[in-house]
């Protein structure tokens, strides 16, 4: 093992409390050093090797000089996943201007594929700061990830699952995060690692209970919308994104 605590970041959202779960509980706690931030930050950190692990936004790969794929789980989805949307009062054929979540990469590069390839649609695309969900409407659309899009559904008029979208497009599903490190790391670490991902799968009944929201059925967000095995057709979908990236 690489000397000292190996320095590891996740995403703050909850989709990644399952994979958190064991961790949290004192899951290789020996090894592992953790921060926790939204996922362009957690993503700039792997990048600048400020940390060797993250769960990070996929699209960052091809920027990270050296990378890999560290084991068998991700943020994925089979079908819609709730909490990556384009919300907008007008129909998609309308809308003149998107709003890019800050806190976003993957989904942002997603929605910039769908637009072109999928919607065939050419709006004006803005970068946002905080609270600019509340300058959706008209003809202005905003992309919104992670927890804050729960309420959002609440709000807008119009919601277009990018995910749902990306499967229709493509026939395969979409992979938003992975644990990805910037150096090679033992097989005997990739092994633990991977069962403290699966070990905090099981605790989704829990999981959901803890984190219940009115706005969403979280277990249904856990077991339905998000889909945490980095299995064969989800590596195809994200080598088919990663294509399309470049």
């Amino acid at each position: 093992m690489p000397e000292g605590k190996i320095k590891i970041g996740s995403v703050s959202y909850l989709n990644a409390k399952p994979l958190l779960y064991s961790f949290e509980n004192g899951g290789m706690h020996d090894q592992l050093e953790w921060e926790l931030d939204h996922p362009a930050a957690i993503a700039g950190n792997l990048i600048r090797k400020d940390i060797t692990i993250g769960l990070v936004p996929v699209a960052i790969i091809p920027q990270l000089r050296e990378s890999y794929i560290l084991g068998n789980y991700c943020i994925g989805a089979v079908q819609e996943v709730a909490s990556v949307c384009l919300f907008s009062e007008v129909p998609m054929k309308d809308i003149t201007t998107i709003l890019l979540d800050y806190q976003s990469r993957t989904s942002v590069a997603l929605l910039k594929i769908l637009l072109k390839n999928y919607w065939k649609i050419n709006p004006s695309l803005l970068p946002s700061s905080p609270g600019y969900e509340a300058k959706i409407g008209g003809t202005t659309a905003g992309l919104v990830i992670g927890d804050r899009a729960f309420e959002q559904r609440l709000k807008q008029k119009y919601c277009y699952d990018l995910a749902a979208a990306w499967i229709d497009h493509t026939g395969l599903p979409f992979v938003f995060a992975a644990w990805i490190s910037n150096k090679k790391m033992p097989e005997d670490f990739i092994a633990a690692f991977d069962f403290h991902n699966s070990k905090g799968l099981l605790a989704i009944p829990e999981l959901a209970k803890r984190y219940s929201l009115p706005s969403y059925d979280i277990n249904r967000y856990f077991t339905q919308n998000i889909s945490y095995s980095l299995d064969g057709p989800k590596r195809e979908g994200l080598q088919l994104f990663l294509s399309l990236l470049s």
